[in-house]
């Protein structure tokens, strides 16, 4: 026991030396610890990110510093407005506006305190629309007028687009660009850094074509690729760090337009029998089978338009009914690569009820002659489609197709703001439009997300 006792008096006695002696070090130690860890919990947002690996996000196509992709613009800059899934305008960087002139006139009116994202301050006069037909001018650095040539109910709508400066410099948006990347003049990756908090850096790299993509993926100088291909995505299924999302795109329709040139579709029972070789169940395997061009996710949409009915057996006795073998000659149905199997297989329906045609594939950036054409259709976020369907519009309107009543429609429902009549007025586009079969609608292709978890 006296033992025992003696060893607890002996390191109790080195304890109280060792305090003494080191007393000055153990409180200034314990002082700088409580002031770190202080400062770690008010910054831990701020400090998780500088931990945090950015995400490297890869992409296809030949963009430049001056023609940026969209996905990337929406990142580091805003509008003066933007448009929600109801239809409903929210000011973003506009304050609010007036409508002058019977609609010929249009003043907005900036938010305070804007700056780009250089830190530098925003200005009405920075404001740079390409409108061919619109008058800007800054009336003050928190004023801007726009002059349009006849009144236009949407034209808040079309303010939805990023401003940007260059080189790649926006106004308040989540991401400002940090390094820039160029071979040749094109993109080559573009770094973004977070203006807020708990959001990751970003980094963009370009490929030209989707096995570079592909490729770079599995190299792992990116983590994460869109696709179109389920093969593609199937080929990652194994792949134990990769997570595959699956959605709908409905910013492009597969579309098979007629060519109003030709005199054997203005007949409209030629047409309905084409669109009786659309099998459905086809489709499906590729995307959402479409019933109009406005897509189920927009607030204009018509529920109640029906499918395309799959008959050729029906489809070929029209065609013999009609007796256009000699006007119908060797029809050229034109597409893109992309889409050749597609084109293909209805090719094969066509010849099979006496359409004889030929499957033609179109060179990007070259203009071709078509009697039939499978492509994309470039679907607004606005459900107005007055480009494409307008008697009037020359370059949008490629296949010629004219409609008085689809004229009035489009006319009306962009001569007003207001959901309701907007509404109205699509409902019974999409419902004419269906019926007089100006073009084919396919389907909104799915796209697949593939991402290292």
């Amino acid at each position: 026991m006296n033992s025992q006792k003696k060893i607890f008096r002996y390191y109790y006695w080195v304890l109280i030396e060792f305090f003494k002696k080191h007393s000055r070090l153990i409180i200034l130690s314990f002082f700088i610890s409580f002031i770190v860890i202080l400062t770690f919990l008010s910054l831990s947002s701020t400090i998780d990110l500088t931990f945090i690996k950015e995400k490297k996000i890869g992409l296809i196509g030949n963009y430049t510093i001056d023609n940026p992709p969209d996905e990337l613009l929406t990142k580091i800059s805003n509008g003066l407005i933007m448009v929600d899934n109801k239809g409903k305008i929210i000011p973003i960087l506009a304050n609010s506006w007036e409508v002058k002139n019977n609609g010929k006139e249009y003043r907005f009116h900036l938010k305070d305190n804007l700056f780009w994202n250089d830190n530098k301050k925003f200005s009405a006069k920075d404001i740079k629309y390409n409108f061919s037909d619109v008058q800007i001018k800054a009336v003050d650095d928190r004023t801007i007028d726009f002059f349009l040539d006849k009144p236009l109910g949407i034209f808040p709508t079309y303010l939805d687009k990023p401003i940007i400066k260059y080189p790649l410099i926006g106004v308040a948006g989540y991401y400002r660009v940090g390094k820039i990347k160029t071979s040749e003049g094109f993109l080559k990756e573009v770094s973004l850094l977070p203006n807020i908090k708990n959001i990751k850096p970003l980094k963009y790299r370009f490929y030209k074509n989707e096995n570079q993509l592909v490729t770079a993926y599995k190299k792992g100088e990116i983590t994460e690729i869109v696709v179109y291909k389920k093969s593609i995505a199937d080929s990652f299924s194994n792949w134990k760090n990769t997570k595959i999302t699956k959605s709908v795109d409905y910013s492009r329709l597969l579309t098979i337009f007629f060519n109003f040139k030709n005199p054997i579709f203005e007949n409209k029972k030629i047409r309905e029998a084409i669109s009786m070789l659309v099998d459905v169940n086809k489709f499906e395997q590729y995307g959402e089978v479409a019933k109009s061009p406005i897509p189920p996710n927009s607030w204009a949409y018509n529920p109640d338009i029906k499918n395309y009915n799959y008959d050729p057996e029906t489809a070929r006795k029209i065609i013999e009914k009609e007796n256009i073998a000699s006007l119908s000659s060797n029809l050229q149905f034109v597409t893109f690569f992309e889409n050749y199997q597609i084109a293909d297989e209805f090719v094969d329906e066509m010849n099979k009820i006496n359409l004889s045609t030929d499957i033609k594939i179109n060179q990007l950036g070259k203009t071709q002659d078509f009697d039939l054409l499978l492509a994309y259709l470039k679907i607004p976020v606005d459900p107005d489609q007055y480009y494409y369907w307008h008697s009037t519009q020359k370059t949008g309107n490629i296949g010629g197709y004219k409609n008085p009543k689809v004229d009035l429609l489009l006319e009306k429902a962009r001569s007003t703001i207001d959901i309701d009549e907007r509404e109205k007025e699509y409902f019974d586009f999409q419902k004419v439009i269906r019926e007089d079969l100006p073009a084919i609608f396919l389907y909104f292709p799915y796209v697949y997300k593939i991402e290292r978890k």
